[in-house]
């Protein structure tokens, strides 16, 4: 059974940095694509990055483009996201994601992904 376990979050300063992460388990991670995604109060869950079976590709929201750094440690199965310069519209529950198969191309939207992690709270504060 496939598991994602989220870790990292906390509350920190506009202007700052943290890095979330993801470990994975239950089958080969090196397999599937990994996507970041964040939901915000009252907003729909929203497409943030994702990044291709051994890390050669990434692609990023307009919106974090230039602060968030996706990246991955296939021998450890965790999938990262380092977060700079957060502004308060950052502020979200940020969950990882996979797919069901094996997928060669990156994947942007959540419909695609199957697999959920519980997510992990990241407040930027003014």
């Amino acid at each position: 059974q496939v598991q994602l376990v989220e870790s990292g979050g906390g509350l920190v300063q506009a202007g700052g940095s943290l890095r979330v992460s993801c470990v994975a388990s239950g089958r080969t991670f090196s397999n599937y694509v990994m996507g970041w995604f964040r939901q915000a109060p009252g907003k729909e869950r929203e497409f943030v990055a994702a990044i291709s079976r051994l890390g050669s590709s990434t692609s990023y929201a307009d919106s974090v483009k230039g602060r968030f750094t996706i990246s991955r440690d296939n021998a450890k199965n965790t999938v990262y996201l380092q977060m700079n310069s957060l502004q308060p519209e950052d502020t979200a529950v940020y969950y990882c994601a996979t797919t069901r198969s094996v997928r060669i191309t990156i994947l942007n939207s959540l419909y695609e992904y199957d697999y959920w992690g519980q997510g992990t709270q990241v407040t930027v504060s003014s």
